[in-house]
């Protein structure tokens, strides 16, 4: 049977360039089931303890939840917005932990950032790599992805450093599983 790669971009944006790569990434990894997950797909109130109490858990995140359940690693891309994680994704990360307090079921996880800057997202990648081994993230390596808008053209990582860096990420990644 083949393993189960989740990609996850960060984002709720429609043309979410985390998303994108997360999804060129996962695209690179051979012999898998890829899973590609979209925040927008999983429609979910903010949370607050109050909602938990009331409400319970949404549909939106029963399924996020089923899905990183399925899984047998992730790829996630995150998004910065101002300096953390965006919106979107720190909502659904609460909501998953409220089920389960480790949110990536010490899975293997290829965590990534990107950004149209030069820095490429490294803040909310270093707060991430931080957080998510606490969180049951077995974190198999990372990368920030700068300038996505000259690195990446045609569906393809056109600087050939960057996207040797990613080739010896998910060889790494893939032996993890």
């Amino acid at each position: 049977m083949k393993k189960n790669i989740v990609t996850i971009g960060g984002s709720n944006s429609k043309n979410s360039i985390n998303k994108i790569l997360a999804e060129y990434v996962g695209g690179l990894v051979n012999d898998i089931e890829l899973t590609k997950i979209d925040l927008n797909d999983f429609s979910m109130p903010q949370f607050s303890v109050d909602v938990e109490n009331e409400e319970g858990f949404s549909e939106g995140v029963i399924n996020l939840n089923t899905a990183i359940d399925k899984a047998d690693g992730f790829i996630i891309s995150l998004a910065e917005h101002n300096g953390s994680y965006s919106v979107a994704f720190k909502n659904a990360f609460d909501w998953l932990s409220r089920i389960n307090g480790k949110v990536w079921r010490e899975k293997p996880v290829l965590l990534l950032a990107t950004s149209p800057g030069e820095r490429g997202g490294q803040t909310v990648l270093d707060i991430a790599l931080g957080r998510f081994p606490y969180m049951g993230a077995t974190i198999i390596g990372s990368m920030s992805f700068p300038s996505f808008f000259d690195n990446f053209k045609e569906n393809d990582v056109v600087n050939t450093t960057l996207k040797l860096k990613l080739i010896e990420l998910v060889k790494k990644f893939k032996k993890s599983l």
